[in-house]
């Protein structure tokens, strides 16, 4: 799969960099990640270097609600990950505690319980939510606590220059991005007119200003863009709002509503012009006659699944030895890891278990400040640290590098197509 680099200056790009992931360059702004000023409400935990900590963190992802289809693998990747810090805690002299929860989402609002309930747990860190709407419905009640909010997921530019005491962080890349890449891969297949269906929130209508502003930008024309909130159930207006503009493509912003969706538009408009995203890309093999999404394309962010498979190989492992449910998808499990790993190394650097001592350090295990040994697993990450030097941690999901503001610096996107089964594989192009 062919890679292209960019900075924050935009730029169209060719049929050969949208084969494949892409990476991106941000530059930092200003209200992010790298202001540990906050005050923290829970005890600080400090310890001198071979002392034990005992780490806990809250997860707030979707067990419930539209995008309830991600919390299987974001929290395998989050069980796994802890599993392999516990492993070693004899010779770190750090273990993790995991506390569950379930995000929700805008509708059933599952949150408005389960975040009192993690915070009460004195929790360093909650990892979630996987939707942007859905964080930015609590990320004031984690950061105000003095906790820690990282996202494996979030994707929506809000986050880059949102007040969040310096205690919010994202292994998933801005929407800047995915749009760009997805924008493009639309214009050179080919269509001139696009039109979409889109969820109202700080996701769907950030990203598609972004896919609409880089399809336009290649001389496309975005023909209708109908919306819809969560919790609707009934889609047909948006449906015949999109086909009486009779686009050459359609791209569907959305979430678990997708499936809901897809019956009114297939026999309708042929299956080679959808393009689905991260909130909805999903194996739809039990759900659709096979054949039915033959030649749709998506994107996701994150490294391909085909390229990280001995990941998802253990993961699998991991999860049939817990007697928990076979995965049927892995998005965002290898950047649920990544979090758990990178909030353990930075409590290790720190000596510490107070939220700000972690954020205070996450930059810097993660490489945002140009120094340290790479690694790319806890352990080795670990003996580095133990050993007085400076780990910069290489994740499964990629290198991450944290700038100021705790948006990854480098990124990818995968780019991926449905064939006769309704299940997606890498699209080579």
């Amino acid at each position: 799969m062919s890679v292209f680099t960019r900075s924050r200056k935009r730029t169209v790009l060719g049929a050969v960099a949208l084969a494949g992931a892409s990476a991106l360059v941000l530059a930092g702004c200003s209200g992010g990640g790298g202001d540990t000023g906050g005050d923290s409400s829970a005890e600080p935990s400090a310890a001198a270097p071979g002392e034990e900590l005992a780490l806990k963190i809250g997860t707030a992802l979707p067990q419930t609600g539209n995008l309830a289809f991600l919390g299987p693998p974001e929290e395998a990747g989050v069980g796994y990950a802890a599993s392999q810090i516990n492993e070693v805690s004899d010779e770190t002299g750090l273990s993790i505690d995991v506390v569950y929860g379930d995000s929700g989402d805008t509708d059933n609002k599952a949150y408005e319980t389960e975040i009192p309930r993690l915070l009460g747990e004195d929790v360093s860190a909650i990892i979630g939510a996987a939707s942007s709407g859905t964080s930015l419905q609590f990320i004031d009640q984690v950061v105000g606590s003095g906790v820690i909010q990282f996202s494996p997921a979030n994707t929506s530019d809000a986050f880059t220059t949102y007040d969040d005491n310096g205690l919010y962080f994202r292994t998933a890349p801005s929407d800047v991005l995915q749009g760009e890449v997805l924008g493009n891969l639309i214009a050179e297949d080919g269509n001139q007119t696009l039109g979409m269906i889109v969820l109202n929130d700080s996701y769907g209508t950030g990203l598609a200003g972004y896919v609409t502003e880089a399809f336009e930008a290649a001389g496309g024309e975005v023909v209708a863009q109908p919306t819809y909130n969560t919790g609707d159930t009934n889609f047909d207006a948006q449906i015949s709002e999109v086909l009486a503009a009779d686009p050459d493509a359609i791209a569907l912003i959305t979430f678990e509503e997708v499936t809901t969706i897809l019956p009114g538009l297939l026999g309708s408009f042929p299956a080679d012009k959808l393009y689905f995203v991260d909130g909805n890309l999903s194996d739809f093999s039990e759900e659709l006659e096979p054949g039915a999404l033959t030649g749709a394309k998506g994107t996701l962010p994150g490294l391909s699944i085909d390229s990280i498979g001995d990941f998802t190989a253990s993961l699998d492992e991991w999860v049939s030895a817990e007697g928990l449910p076979e995965l049927t998808e892995y998005s965002y499990a290898a950047e649920s890891f990544d979090a758990v790993v990178l909030l353990a190394l930075a409590s290790l650097a720190a000596g510490s278990t107070d939220p700000a001592d972690i954020a205070e350090n996450l930059i810097t295990v993660s490489g945002g400040e140009g120094e340290g040994e790479k690694c790319t697993s806890y352990a080795e990450c670990a003996d580095i640290i133990l050993g007085g030097g400076t780990a910069d941690y290489d994740g499964i999901s990629g290198p991450i590098t944290f700038d100021e503001v705790g948006d990854p610096t480098e990124a990818s996107i995968g780019i991926y197509q449905y064939g006769e089964d309704n299940t997606y594989s890498a699209y080579e192009g």
